[in-house]
């Protein structure tokens, strides 16, 4: 049992540095953004240090993958994905992506009394794109206000004063892709002609 254990803790190194490695990360910016030390994580890396929770919990968080894939989990034969959804004020987002950076996609779902019907908005970095699923929605940008419904999309620049909540006080589900400034959807509406 203590060399099975041994075995599962050493592989742990050998695999932060291959998503550090993928991410294009330095030692330096993966200290930055979890707060371990830059030595600690070297160790970590090289194996003359041994793998607790309270390391690789931030590290897991911030490669964005479950903490079994750190420690090398045995597949549990379940196909589920079991994605964990963030609750907060009516309103509850559903990642579907697990990775940091780039597009992210997450399935939005707003309680009919959500956010309540004062527009409050708010700006920051990004890019945003809204598909609707279910529901109507109501999208305060700028100085415009729009009704969404199902089958509806919508994008803009999150650094102009936006809000959103339901328009009819009833559930409203739709996708949401965020992205860092300036990175946009491509969609192609139409085959290219040959």
């Amino acid at each position: 049992m203590a060399n099975e254990l041994d075995d599962v803790l050493g592989a742990v190194g050998p695999r932060l540095r291959a998503l550090r490695t993928e991410r294009n990360l330095t030692l330096g910016e993966v200290s930055a953004s979890s707060g371990i030390s830059v030595s600690t994580l070297s160790r970590l890396e090289s194996g003359q240090r041994r793998p607790n929770l309270e390391i690789l919990l931030p590290l897991a968080q911030l490669y964005g993958v479950p903490l079994d894939d750190l420690v090398g989990a045995p597949p549990t034969g379940d196909p589920r994905i079991h994605m964990r959804p963030i609750t907060h004020a009516g309103m509850t987002a559903v990642p579907l992506t697990r990775r940091p950076g780039g597009l992210q996609a997450f399935k939005m779902v707003l309680d009919g009394g959500a956010r309540g019907a004062e527009p409050d908005p708010r700006v920051h970095e990004g890019y945003e794109w809204l598909y609707i699923l279910n529901g109507r929605l109501r999208l305060v940008l700028g100085e415009k206000d729009f009704e969404l419904r199902a089958g509806e999309a919508a994008e803009f620049d999150t650094r102009t004063p936006h809000w959103f909540a339901s328009a009819d006080g009833k559930p409203v589900e739709f996708i949401s892709l965020f992205g860092q400034q300036g990175e946009r959807m491509h969609i192609r509406a139409r085959p290219k002609s040959s």
